[in-house]
């Protein structure tokens, strides 16, 4: 395939992905003003945390940055490099969105492949692509005291399950591995980049104590049943029209009996 093999290009699009982890997880060490030795710790922790736990939950040994202590280096690199050029960071921001979408690519199908590789079903598989794809970046927001953004805003972990998906169906149908890692390369890469485009998320679970406390437990379903449906596309707008021509509308008066 154009002389690159599949595990050459999963490898680079892995060292793309970890150098891409790396620098934000400095910049967000630097928002906390951590010290040099913070930032290489972070970045380290998010590019090969997710790797890591992984094979931890798997048994799989040694562990990849063990094996291959030269992606360690590479993630020490980028986070020095990111201190020198913090000036630039912001500028390559949309760069960064790219490359972790690249970098969640690799996360996902190279967790796919080690998980099949020691025998595992579905299930299993689909997290060993996610604990890939998610873990490094958990860790980083605890440790920059915030809610990690895939809990609460970003379609980060359901692409991961999706691009499992995508995989053991090609699979199934008996198709050349090299295609089906392909495909799903560029459906979760997609998809990303889609999702930050278009603002997909999951619905997001509020939960109000005084709001909750505050309703009369008579009213509790028809209060559920309205909340609910303010939330359906649209339903807004039509709320509002109605309302409007209810106002407008002749108020009618009934006789009064003698």
């Amino acid at each position: 395939m154009l002389g690159v093999s599949m595990p050459e290009l999963l490898t680079t699009l892995f060292v793309v992905g970890i150098i891409a982890e790396s620098m934000t997880a400095a910049v967000a060490a630097g928002r906390v003003r951590m010290d040099l030795f913070g930032v290489i710790a972070l970045g380290a922790l998010t590019a090969l945390g997710g790797g890591t736990v992984r094979d931890i939950i798997l048994g799989n040994y040694p562990l990849t940055w063990v094996e291959e202590p030269r992606f360690l280096l590479v993630t020490v690199i980028a986070s020095v490099i990111t201190v020198r050029i913090d000036w630039l960071m912001y500028q390559l921001r949309r760069f960064f969105l790219v490359a972790d979408a690249v970098g969640l690519a690799a996360f996902v199908v190279l967790g796919i492949q080690i998980a099949l590789t020691l025998g595992h079903g579905f299930i299993i598989t689909a997290v060993a692509a996610v604990t890939t794809g998610v873990s490094g970046g958990v860790m980083r927001d605890i440790l920059s005291d915030r809610v990690p953004l895939v809990f609460r805003e970003e379609l980060y972990a359901s692409i991961a399950v999706m691009g499992t998906v995508v995989y053991m169906a090609l699979r199934a149908m008996h198709m050349q591995e090299w295609i089906v890692t392909l495909v799903t390369v560029v459906f979760v890469f997609a998809t990303r980049l889609l999702s930050l485009r278009f603002k997909w998320s999951l619905p997001i679970f509020e939960y109000d104590d005084e709001k909750a406390a505050a309703i009369d437990p008579k009213y509790e379903l028809s209060y559920f049943l309205h909340s609910r449906g303010r939330k359906i596309p649209g339903a807004r707008r039509v709320y509002r029209r109605v309302k409007m021509v209810a106002e407008q509308a002749p108020v009618r008066h009934r006789r009064k009996r003698k």
